[in-house]
């Protein structure tokens, strides 16, 4: 039964990754990360070029998440993804707690010997990126939040109790479920849809309950007033998962924050990614000139993204 379930899923998935072939991905390798443990990582791109961290959201990986659009942005950028905590190969710890998770992007840029970087992040990865900023702002110089905004819906008790209904669904049903390799997850394939599958079956959903705490514990209405540095913030102006007016708080909330939309729903960064790809490269790009601007006119203070 779960080789069938998993091959009606994976030609699910492979209707609507098709345009998007595997082998585009770059390779990556473990990283030590001292004290912290191992992760994931991959860099690509120039190595001379601004960086940008891609930060993937929950239940996907770092590949699995941002692998469309990862070509693209290697045409100008560094660009470096990594597994966060509990998710495919990301460190196994105690507690899932997003605070520790932007605490492993600095000390991935800190392996990589990356000083400054632009933080971007895809929903719950967009969460992460905001406490990058604020937890490490000598590091950051633009945000590109796509999909996301300053919490998110597990802050809400009813909707809490759904995710941790929804957490015993997906709990039994990854028991019962062929889990790959976590070695072999790197294997060549014959079809995107395999690929896709391995790397979503990698994440243990026996842990999607602490994967809800630890978007429940995060909050930045207190203080996304206070971030100073370039941003961007991508609309998924079909989503229902993170409603747009949620989304819009943060292009609100966030001084010069400027907006840009996508046409598409709360997975648009790989199902439908034709939609995705090109305001969010739009949106790196105005961080990225927003950034530069500052640096060459450092006498008057942080620099803007043009008006909304």
């Amino acid at each position: 039964m779960g080789s069938q379930f998993v091959r009606g899923v994976g030609r699910a998935f492979g209707h609507v990754l098709r345009p998007y072939p595997a082998r585009d991905v770059p390779s990556g390798a473990v990283l030590e990360l001292p004290g912290r443990g191992p992760v994931f990582v991959t860099d690509s791109g120039p190595r001379d070029a601004p960086a940008v961290f891609l930060l993937h959201s929950v239940l996907t990986t770092g590949l699995l998440c941002w692998y469309p659009v990862i070509p693209e942005l290697n045409k100008r950028y560094r660009v470096i993804t990594m597994d966060q905590r509990w998710h495919g190969r990301g460190i196994r710890s105690e507690r899932f707690d997003l605070r520790d998770c932007a605490d492993d992007v600095a000390a991935v840029a800190d392996e990589l010997g990356i000083d400054r970087f632009t933080a971007a992040g895809f929903s719950m990865g967009g969460g992460i990126a905001q406490l990058v900023w604020r937890r490490h702002r000598h590091r950051v110089s633009g945000l590109v939040l796509c999909s996301t905004g300053p919490y998110f819906s597990t802050n809400d008790p009813d909707l809490r109790a759904q995710s941790h209904r929804t957490g015993r669904v997906m709990t039994g049903l990854y028991r019962v479920l062929p889990s790959p390799r976590l070695r072999r997850l790197d294997a060549p394939v014959g079809h995107t849809s395999m690929w896709a599958l391995r790397q979503f079956f990698s994440t243990p959903l026996s842990h999607m309950g602490h994967f809800g705490e630890g978007l429940g514990g995060f909050d930045s209405r207190a203080w996304m007033a206070d971030i100073d540095v370039p941003t961007s913030v991508v609309v998924s102006v079909r989503d229902r998962v993170v409603e747009p007016a949620r989304q819009q708080l943060l292009v609100d909330g966030i001084p010069s924050a400027r907006r840009f939309e996508v046409d598409g729903g709360h997975a648009c960064c790989v199902l439908g990614a034709q939609f995705f790809i090109p305001p969010f490269v739009e949106a790196v790009d105005a961080v990225q000139v927003a950034t530069m601007a500052a640096a060459a006119s450092p006498t008057t203070g942080e620099a803007s993204l043009s008006a909304r």
